[in-house]
């Protein structure tokens, strides 16, 4: 596998994680000619407060079925359910069998920051799982066979654009999403359980318009787009031989990087 392995996954902990903060940027890669797919660890069984949790599940696998289509990915069963997302073993090791079997080039995911665990975990297992697609001595289950080549990972924007502890996360860069926002819109909109989930435990509102508000502000953020995602690059060491950044390679114009966070990064140095 080299640079020219143009594949491509979105790793989220729920269903709709990914058309929140995720869809914009996936989207723009299926247009560059890469392969994409789409998955949520869990299944969302706890998110709903009309259904019970086995009801709960199927319907939101026929949600994720009809968003993933929708923004031309392949889809990927969830692992386990809400809340049960936890840092070990076996399910690093089904995580990695996912990973070795797509064989991303890019993989995009969670921030490491957020304002709730199975968010936090996913990102901990999508990085370390991502970090064995080259170990032979590392099995998963199932058993599926190494890749070779570059990886690299971005974490997207925390809910709220905030970490746990109330403080401000900036992207290190911008997506421009302008083209592609009604596809996103309309992916999330898949999700239609959710409306009064999400209305009753996080006073969201409306689910379409809270996403819709993100998009604005991290358009804003940008000082020139008008809808965006933004991404924190993970460090190349271990795995990609030197420091690359393909989104920028393939995304072209639609992509800005954040100087300011670059040179924070600079300053710690």
């Amino acid at each position: 596998m080299s640079l020219s392995n143009k594949v491509a996954i979105a790793i989220a902990a729920h269903p709709d994680d990914i058309e929140f903060q995720m869809a914009g940027t996936l989207m723009l890669l299926k247009q560059a000619g890469y392969e994409t797919h789409y998955m949520n660890v869990s299944s969302g069984n706890c998110g709903s407060l009309e259904f019970d949790s086995k009801r709960t599940r199927v319907v939101r696998a026929g949600e994720g079925k009809q968003a993933a289509k929708i923004l031309g990915a392949k889809f990927h069963p969830s692992l386990t359910d809400d809340l049960e997302i936890f840092y070990d073993l076996k399910m690093l090791r089904r995580l990695a069998a996912v990973i070795r079997e797509v064989k991303p080039s890019i993989v995009l995911t969670h921030s490491p920051q957020d304002y709730m665990e199975d968010h936090m975990n996913t990102c901990r297992l999508a990085v370390t799982a991502a970090f064995t697609h080259g170990m032979p001595n590392f099995k998963t289950i199932p058993s599926r066979p190494i890749y070779n080549g570059d990886v690299t990972l971005y974490h997207c924007m925390p809910h709220g654009l905030r970490d746990g502890l109330r403080r401000r996360v900036w992207p290190g860069a911008y997506v421009n999403v302008a083209s592609v926002q009604e596809t996103k819109r309309n992916s999330l909109a898949a999700h239609k359980s959710q409306q009064g989930w999400l209305d009753a435990s996080q006073g969201m509102n409306s689910y379409l318009l809270a996403m819709e508000e993100m998009s604005l502000e991290l358009g804003k953020m940008s000082k020139k787009f008008k809808y965006a995602e933004g991404w924190r690059r993970h460090l190349h060491l271990g795995f990609a031989a030197r420091d690359i950044d393909p989104l920028a390679e393939v995304l072209k114009s639609n992509y800005l990087i954040n100087k300011a966070y670059e040179q924070a990064l600079e300053n710690l140095q």
